[in-house]
């Protein structure tokens, strides 16, 4: 994945960009530890060779392409706390 210019680079900032570039390393870095090229995963995934070297390289992929590369990688109960607590707006939301 090529490396933008992000305000991330500058000050401690979570952007879209700044995750993305992390989690595209963090799989990159799994896939290999696991002794997998992107073709061989292509094959035991079920995902496209297409769509892992996309998204390696851009970060983009379908959500459900990468649910699968997570579950094939053991990795997709990460995907689970996701979204699960609630947002608190106000004090009085506490209570």
């Amino acid at each position: 994945m090529k490396n933008l210019l992000d305000i991330s680079d500058f000050v401690s900032a979570l952007t879209i960009e700044k995750t993305t570039y992390d989690l595209v390393n963090r799989f990159v870095k799994r896939r290999k530890e696991l002794k997998l090229s992107q073709r061989k995963l292509s094959i035991k995934s079920g995902v496209s060779y297409s769509s892992i070297r996309r998204f390696e390289n851009s970060g983009e992929i379908s959500l459900k392409s990468l649910l699968k590369l997570a579950q094939f990688i053991d990795c997709l109960e990460d995907f689970y706390d996701l979204f699960k607590n609630p947002k608190i707006l106000s004090l009085k939301e506490i209570k």
